[in-house]
């Protein structure tokens, strides 16, 4: 046996290992939300089952060699075939988090068989003071090499389920390698290398066909065909086309629905630019599909506007995707527009200019990462950057479904030194939507709506600040980074709902 290659063999082991982990957290936490709840139950049940796989080792008493390759290309196949299949059962069934939980049981299981087998097979070879730091430091080295990896490669050039496929047909490949490496001490290594053969085709033939897979997977989850689909670092983005018009998907969560849009966001909009002292710089937080931005430049007093996105591909959609630039009046391509993408807290913190107008219209806090950007440490960095008679709006997520979150966002945003006037209105795609103005101190309006609008009208501005019974204040916590209780509130509150 060549004790370098089969060190080299740990190395990959423990790199797929890692992958197929975070590829079941990832998928979990895009299906499901609440990305800290999903991670953390699901590295749990790893870590746990691999301890399970560690203590059945005992009982493999011959063969261990053949058990090993064998091991090999059970990881291989159940591994690969996890994003798929999760996807598969998500659309199709209401079993999906057994199906979860038994994919992730079942590859912590065979991935904690691996490294004892192993372990013993190089026994005779290495004093066990080597035998175990060597295999060890490798091991530790692949679990780096994916952490590394996954987020800042795969998935943002090949996604979920073809880095789940590729890594399957990687171990595969690996239990191929291993019949020669362990030839010596394998019965029936031909065998296991038509069965390794058989399952890289397999795999192969899920790769090429890895975006047809995705593609049926969607059609499934969504009700409406799907038109465009793509993976960007940071959010799988979708876009449907129904009898509604298009809509907008992040994550699976609905962003827009092209034929009743205007009304959310010329209630995003307007109210706040027409009570600013001044509207000659405005400032967009989030809001990277262009359609706020187009609301905003209606008005020819605006000079300048920096629209801050996080992320390329929603911006690049926005100016090249046809129907969407056109709904968005070709907003990324107007003179006084500057797209900037990059993270909004770290450019708030950066900055030491000010803005008349803030808008800010960012996913709603379905996870922690969304979550920061609702918290006191955030709107006081918000606060800093609006001008002395600035005013600044917040999308706050519905005050009928998930009311506590509403005005939780309205406490955390007086906790941080903000007058406040919440208000609503109707969109149909998604019911009554809540938003939140603020500035330094009370403001009333300024000047006139501009024309041509479709929804609000000088006549029922003001009805949109008042909240009939079952949308009033509630008490809620202050969302504090070290607490994130909004996204606690979110979770509940929505899940009554979906």
């Amino acid at each position: 046996m060549n004790k370098k290659l089969l060190f080299v063999t740990v190395l990959v082991i423990a790199t797929c290992g890692l992958i197929y982990e975070l590829i079941v957290g990832a998928l979990a936490s895009y299906l499901l939300g609440d990305s800290i709840t999903q991670f953390s139950t699901v590295i749990g049940c790893y870590l746990f089952a691999m301890g399970i796989g560690s203590w059945l080792s005992r009982f493999v008493e011959r063969g261990l060699a053949q058990r090993f390759v064998e091991v090999e290309l059970a990881v291989a196949l159940v591994g690969g075939c996890c994003a798929p299949m999760l996807f598969l059962t998500f659309a199709l069934t209401d079993v999906f988090r057994v199906m979860l939980y038994g994919s992730v049981l079942l590859i912590g299981t065979l991935v904690g068989l691996e490294i004892p087998l192993l372990l013993r097979l190089l026994k005779d070879q290495l004093q066990f003071k080597d035998l175990v730091s060597q295999v060890l430091t490798f091991d530790y080295l692949g679990a780096l090499a994916a952490s590394i990896s996954f987020p800042l490669l795969f998935v943002p050039r090949l996604g979920l389920v073809r880095t789940s496929l590729l890594f399957g047909l990687l171990n595969a490949l690996v239990g191929l390698w291993s019949t020669w490496l362990l030839a010596p001490v394998l019965a029936h290594p031909g065998r296991l290398r038509v069965k390794a053969v058989l399952l890289s085709l397999f795999l192969v033939g899920g790769l090429v066909w890895g975006d047809r897979l995705s593609d049926y997977s969607e059609e499934h989850l969504f009700s409406d065909e799907v038109v465009h689909a793509t993976n960007s670092p940071y959010q799988r983005i979708v876009l449907t086309r129904g009898k509604r018009g298009f809509s907008l998907y992040l994550n699976g969560n609905l962003q827009f629905v092209s034929a009743d849009e205007y009304r959310y966001h010329e209630a995003l909009v307007h109210p706040a630019l027409t009570r600013a002292g001044k509207v000659e710089r405005v400032l967009v937080l989030g809001g990277g599909d262009g359609l706020a931005a187009r609301e905003i430049l209606k008005y020819p007093e605006v000079k300048n506007l920096t629209l801050v996105e996080l992320d390329p591909a929603m911006t690049g959609l926005a100016s090249r995707w046809a129907e969407l630039a056109d709904l968005n009046g070709h907003a990324l391509e107007d003179a006084r527009m500057h797209v900037l993408n990059t993270d909004a807290m770290q450019f708030l913190r950066e900055r030491t200019d000010s803005w008349d107008v803030i808008v800010v219209d960012f996913p709603d806090p379905n996870n922690f990462a969304l979550g920061k950007l609702y918290t006191t440490g955030f709107y006081r960095l918000l606060k800093r950057r609006l001008a002395p008679d600035g005013v600044a709006v917040i999308q706050s997520t519905s005050p009928l479904y998930a009311r506590r979150s509403f005005w939780c966002v309205n406490t955390t945003l007086q906790a941080a030194g903000f007058w406040t006037s919440p208000y609503h209105a109707l969109v149909p795609s998604f019911g009554e939507w809540g938003y939140v103005l603020v500035a330094h101190e009370a403001v009333s309006p300024r000047r006139p709506l501009v024309e041509g609008l479709r929804f609000l009208s000088e006549d029922t501005l003001d009805s949109l600040f008042l909240f009939p019974s079952d949308m009033g204040p509630l008490p809620a916590e202050v969302n504090r980074l070290n607490n994130q209780v909004l996204v606690h509130y979110y979770e509940e509150e929505w899940r009554r709902w979906n």
